[in-house]
């Protein structure tokens, strides 16, 4: 069976679930960390995909790997391997520290050489409009998210950094995208819940941004626009079953996660009950989709045309 490259997606969308369930338990009154049965079997899903996606995906041969890494279609994704090992990263290192740090600094190198590349590509005029995709935002402006994890295993200064790098090409990223939906050529079905990871940037720019800069709280508009965002995203992808199931669904996953990672936020500085529900209504979210496709996954596997 050939992994495309976009099942890495999975890993992102597991580990996240269960870093954003440990964070959400502290919006509640008098909870400090959510029960270990709701949280962590998440993040040891995310691991134990990490390492069998890896191990499947160089089964695929040089060639078909250089070809993911080369093509812009699928450039993108590539991207959700450093990102996804970063929160994996997090979500271990609260049991095996030094693991968890040296598992950081990894996707921490491996994520700054594919936006390099990216760019390189980028600038070089070698990419279409239409070639563009929202998988593009994991491997430009994936560095928003390493600062969640890094900042539990202590690496501050680095974490800047990668923040630094992505937060300044989200904004530019996003334009471009909005601008190929507009007027670019539509996404086939297959692709489209690739728009999801539009949530991802608002989102986590808000979290980890307020995170590294407390004092820019004016971050705090990028939450509303992530709500209005989202609402509009679920609207128009209200008949996604009948849609393809393939590797993209897993872009699903981690925007909602991110999505309830940053109310869970938002409540903790405002406890009014609207943002609890808010809070509570997001993850929830977060928790059926994730489910959903890994038992899509899961049935796809076990399919004798898998």
């Amino acid at each position: 069976m050939k992994i495309h490259v976009g099942f890495y997606g999975a890993v992102m969308g597991l580990a996240g679930l269960g870093l954003t369930a440990r964070s959400v338990a502290t919006v509640w009154p008098g909870v400090v960390r959510a029960p270990a049965y709701l949280t962590e079997p998440w993040i040891f899903l995310g691991a134990i995909a990490l390492v069998v996606l890896l191990i499947l995906y160089f089964l695929k041969g040089v060639e078909e790997i250089k070809a993911d890494f080369a093509n812009p279609l699928t450039m993108g994704f590539c991207g959700a391997l450093p990102v996804g090992m970063s929160l994996v990263a997090g979500g271990i290192g609260s049991y095996w520290h030094d693991a968890g740090v040296w598992l950081w600094w990894l996707s921490f190198v491996l994520l700054t050489l594919l936006q390099g590349w990216a760019l390189l590509r980028l600038l070089s005029g070698g990419v279409e409009l239409g070639q563009i995709n929202p998988g593009w935002l994991i491997i430009l402006v994936g560095g928003i998210v390493l600062p969640g994890p890094g900042l539990l295993l202590g690496l501050s200064e680095a974490s800047h950094f990668t923040f630094g790098v992505s937060a300044t090409v989200a904004p530019i990223l996003m334009a471009l995208l909005f601008y190929r939906a507009i007027v670019g050529p539509p996404l086939p079905d297959a692709l489209r819940p690739t728009w999801f990871i539009l949530l991802v940037p608002p989102s986590l720019i808000y979290v980890n941004g307020l995170a590294l800069f407390p004092e820019m709280v004016f971050l705090e508009n990028l939450f509303y626009f992530a709500l209005v965002l989202a609402a509009a995203l679920l609207a128009i992808s209200r008949g996604f079953l009948r849609w393809p199931f393939g590797a993209p669904w897993w872009a699903f996953t981690f925007p909602l996660d991110a999505l309830a990672y940053a109310a869970s936020r938002y409540a903790q500085d405002h406890p009014a009950p609207l943002w609890r529900a808010v809070c509570a209504a997001t993850l929830l979210l977060a928790a059926l989709v994730v489910l959903l496709v890994l038992w899509r996954t899961l049935r796809s596997a076990a399919s004798p045309r898998a």
